[in-house]
């Protein structure tokens, strides 16, 4: 058994507190065990620069730690400049949510989606992803109660999830302490089709195998499935 007695196939409890902030057209605090993000999205009618003219949209995302989310203070982003890791998580969600939206039917405005983690314990990147997804969707259900859009325009659910190797056995759904001892570590990104948006995967201490490869991606898919239904539940006002 795992530290908090999960089988290793076995996703942390996940909690999503749907419309938690009142001003932005939608908003989510996600929980996946102890990590705690809030996910907002903003509607802005303007799309982005290089889309002017064109009719499209955009979707893009920011990401930021606050300073009590980890177990030393982590300082505050200041003068508008953000640590790499900050930069790289907040493509990656942008990335995410881009690979599911139809730009055109979206029109051309642009929805800022906002992660920032209250508390920190692995899978911080992954947890933002699933919970932007479902804040994303909701801004979406906004513009058509508004009248702004005929259609939600999304083609597919995305979600996220970690999995890894650790004392040789594969597990999903790293906490931290399982991700500081990883040997093998990934962040898995999928829509409700099955098909693959992202990987990212490192051997941390030595290389690993097709198989090991194999079986983290069908912990993976069997997470991403499992987060898919929560997601449905919610935006279709089931959860």
């Amino acid at each position: 058994m795992r530290i908090d007695n999960r089988k290793n196939d076995e996703k942390r409890p996940i909690r999503v507190t749907n419309n938690y902030l009142m001003h932005p057209q939608g908003s989510v605090l996600i929980e996946t065990g102890n990590t705690k993000v809030i996910c907002t999205a903003f509607v802005e009618e303007e799309t982005a620069r290089h889309l002017k003219g064109s009719g499209q949209g955009w979707v893009t995302a920011e990401y930021s730690m606050l300073p009590a989310s980890t177990m030393t203070r982590k300082k505050r982003d200041k003068g508008g400049k953000q640590d790499g890791r900050s930069v790289e998580i907040q493509r990656l969600i942008g990335r995410a949510l881009r690979s599911v939206v139809n730009m055109q039917e979206l029109g051309e405005r642009t929805i800022w989606i906002d992660c920032d983690v209250i508390q920190a314990d692995g899978g911080t990147r992954t947890a933002s992803i699933t919970g932007a997804f479902i804040a994303m969707v909701e801004a979406m259900k906004w513009l058509k109660s508004e009248g702004l859009i005929e259609t939600i325009p999304i083609t597919g659910y995305v979600s996220a999830i970690s999995v890894g190797v650790i004392d040789g056995e594969p597990m999903l759904d790293l906490c931290y302490e399982e991700d500081s001892r990883a040997i093998v570590d990934m962040n898995v990104i999928m829509n409700d089709k099955g098909e693959y948006i992202e990987i990212q995967g490192t051997g941390e201490e030595r290389p690993f195998s097709k198989e090991e490869l194999n079986q983290l991606l069908a912990l993976g898919e069997k997470g991403c499935k499992e987060l898919n239904q929560v997601q449905m539940e919610i935006v279709n006002g089931e959860g």
